[in-house]
């Protein structure tokens, strides 16, 4: 793997929506196959609890052998039974309040949610590891949503609290993503949509990102 150039955006994958675990373990590990990924985040979706954890000791050590830390989007008592690195909350001020409170000692605790400027800086307040902008399973335009990015751009030029932020379901907007200064680009169906080649496309992602990181007027 080349090694990743300082201060540039770096791709986490979210977990498609899948039923079958043993398409979604070959979708992953032929995504982990195609170069830099920092994190995977595993929603619950519709899933049971007894469900998610089985899916999830499957998953989980798959890629944290590649090197990308887990983040559980569901129960937080999953994440702690399958070792992964960390959980990712929805729900607000509150349900964040409480994982931190209980967790942050532990793993990482990322959040989500935020809609406006307000709604992000009283999730910012309590210091989560991340902020995410954007929402699992909407990814379904060539463009980034316009929200999300200007909240990034705004988020990372005023807060030390490190975002991601959704892309779309082309790989090229990862280009987008990056330019807003974000530290992390999250793609979805993109990588594991019908069709693609998970492995390429984290290559391609990959390939982008460090064009944008050397473009002229980036330091590096």
């Amino acid at each position: 793997m080349q090694p990743i150039i300082p201060d540039r955006c770096r791709l986490v994958l979210i977990a498609p929506q899948e039923d079958d675990a043993s398409v979604l373990e070959a979708a992953i590990r032929a995504a982990l196959s195609g170069g830099d990924v920092a994190s995977l985040i595993l929603p619950q979706y519709g899933l049971d609890d007894a469900a998610f954890q089985k899916l999830a000791e499957r998953i989980v050590p798959v890629a944290q052998e590649a090197g990308a830390a887990v983040m559980i989007a569901g129960d937080t008592r999953v994440a702690a039974r399958v070792k992964a690195d960390g959980v990712h909350v929805e729900g607000g001020r509150a349900a964040l309040a409480d994982a931190i409170d209980r967790l942050q000692d532990k793993m990482m605790v990322g959040t989500g949610g935020a809609k406006t400027r307000d709604d992000a800086l009283e999730l910012g307040e309590l210091r989560p590891d991340y902020l995410f902008f954007g929402r699992f399973g909407y990814d379904t335009d060539p463009q980034p949503h316009p929200r999300n990015l200007t909240l990034g751009r705004w988020w990372a030029e005023m807060i030390e609290v490190p975002c991601i932020v959704m892309g779309s379901s082309e790989i090229a907007s990862v280009r987008q993503v990056s330019e807003t200064g974000a530290e992390f680009v999250a793609l979805s169906r993109a990588v594991f949509g019908e069709g693609v080649d998970p492995a390429a496309a984290v290559a391609e992602a990959n390939r982008l990102l460090d064009e944008a990181a050397q473009a002229p007027g980036k330091e590096t």
